[in-house]
């Protein structure tokens, strides 16, 4: 991926912008709404919100003010696994709130706890491709475990698999999983899940390339293949993220930022997490 604008196939006939904005605890309203204009004017073409962050409606009228053709942005958003249970009637909502007319990308947004409900749902997301609601049905926060027993249970592999990933939690297992079965990689809190500062090796990689230690680290996403959609409301911070694409690093730098694999990961643990968000909290695993 050389490009803002550049796609990746997600499944047969989906292709999906690899560089996106993502707004996870960006405050409905006017904030979200000038990050996405921001966005599409800078010529993001990839948003990714979700039920949970309760910013959809603002995401949908940014989209339908920039008067951008609706086929040329995609818009990707996501399932609670508390919703697992009233999966269609969420979806409905999620749809008027965003008025987009179809949603290029949903998302089980965790497995949660209950099997038997997971399955049930995921058949439900795959219902609601057939009748055309959705272009492509993926996951998020997804084991390589999780993703196998999906495919056994239910006949199909999700299309995408968004998770956190950066160089502290590289999460190589998976990656080479889902490689193999055509599963494209997402990566939430890219740079650093915010924890950017306390990792000078960036701030040295970048400067030598002329970059900040947020591009040098975006940057070894694009390289290792992985769709990023690093968040951020403010102009100058989503202009900046997306030039990444007149650099490239090297052999060596590269090596020297895997090799900071295994420090910290941000997550709950996805065997685990039920979705109460406020009792998980309590208990996230570092």
């Amino acid at each position: 991926m050389e490009g803002l604008q550049e796609c990746i196939r997600i499944a047969n006939d989906v292709e999906m912008p690899g560089f996106g904005l993502g707004l996870y605890k960006a405050k409905a309203g006017e904030e979200v709404y000038r990050a996405v204009r921001f966005a599409l004017d800078a010529g993001y073409r990839h948003i990714d919100t979700a039920t949970f962050y309760g910013n959809e409606k603002d995401v949908g009228l940014a989209i339908k003010d920039s008067r951008i053709p609706r086929e040329e942005v995609f818009v990707a958003t996501k399932l609670w696994p508390t919703d697992f249970a009233r999966a269609g009637e969420t979806f409905e909502k999620s749809l008027s709130l965003l008025g987009t007319g179809y949603v290029d990308l949903y998302m089980l947004h965790w497995p949660g706890t209950d099997k038997f409900l997971r399955y049930r749902t995921w058949d439900m997301v795959l219902d609601l491709r057939e009748k055309g609601l959705i272009r492509a049905a993926g996951v998020s926060n997804f084991t390589a475990d999780q993703l196998a027993d999906l495919k056994e249970k239910t006949g199909e592999f999700p299309a995408n698999d968004q998770v956190e990933l950066h160089p502290w939690f590289q999460q190589r297992e998976l990656r080479r999983f889902c490689g193999k079965n055509g599963i494209a990689i997402t990566a939430w809190g890219p740079i650093f899940h915010g924890h950017l500062s306390e990792e000078p090796l960036m701030e040295e990689i970048g400067s030598h390339y002329g970059k900040t230690a947020a591009q040098a680290t975006l940057r070894w996403h694009i390289q290792n293949g992985n769709a990023v959609i690093p968040k951020s409301v403010h102009q100058d911070r989503i202009l900046s993220n997306a030039d990444i694409f007149d650099f490239m690093l090297s052999q060596e730098d590269m090596q020297r930022i895997d090799a900071l694999d295994g420090k910290r990961r941000f997550s709950w643990d996805s065997e685990k997490f039920d979705g109460n968000a406020d009792k998980a909290r309590k208990n996230i695993t570092k």
